[in-house]
């Protein structure tokens, strides 16, 4: 039944009814049924409150989006762990990024692929959510630089390497995961990707000392 709101508290829990059902459309069947019918079934409720909520089906989206970094925010952040090395606490948010990937697969094809060919969020959008990931690693090089374990002048362009690095790795592994094992390959387990992620990311950091 399709529910009224009329204080607050009751449209910001209609709100997050609607997230959670747009979450569980996505995990469960995929970006492509992303409707605002199905999202609105799912929640029990009419497609009027997705508008009222969200505006349209691109804010729902963009919702989805903003959540996805925040918790991506959160498996890296908490990957961290008290690690106080800067070059340990690279690794480890390489390690939560990965974790989170694959934890999430629809979600984190939301956030950095095209899946939807009509959803394109803005860039300030893009660049809000990326910084609240995107950061973590920039202080960790400022401070890998600051110590001299890395040599670069530019943290933020040393950063984007990182990052870029990590994010082909993940994204490598997670399309191999999605299919059948390939015997003899890398990729042909968890503990390989894990390997082949270290690997990566300290090849990278041996380059720039």
């Amino acid at each position: 039944m399709p529910r009224d709101v009329s204080t607050p508290k009751e449209l910001g829990a209609l709100r997050q009814g609607l997230l959670d059902a747009a979450m569980r459309v996505l995990r469960e069947q995929g970006a492509l049924h992303l409707t605002l019918r199905r999202v609105a079934d799912v929640a029990g409720t009419s497609t009027m409150g997705i508008y009222t909520c969200f505006g349209s089906r691109s804010g729902l989206l963009e919702a989805i989006y903003e959540y996805g970094f925040s918790l991506l925010h959160d498996a890296m952040t908490s990957s961290l762990n008290g690690h106080a090395d800067p070059l340990a606490r690279i690794m480890a948010v390489a390690r939560g990024y990965r974790e989170f990937a694959l934890g999430d697969p629809a979600l984190y094809a939301l956030m950095f692929e095209r899946p939807l060919p009509d959803f394109d969020p803005s860039p300030q959008r893009r660049n809000d959510a990326l910084k609240l990931t995107f950061d973590l690693l920039t202080q960790a090089t400022s401070a890998a630089a600051q110590a001299g374990l890395i040599q670069s002048n530019d943290p933020i362009r040393a950063a984007y390497l990182v990052w870029t690095t990590i994010h082909g790795i993940v994204s490598i592994e997670l399309t191999c995961s999605l299919r059948s094992p390939l015997p003899g390959w890398f990729l042909n387990s968890r503990e390989e990707g894990e390997r082949v992620l270290t690997e990566g990311v300290h090849a990278l950091l041996a380059g720039l000392t």
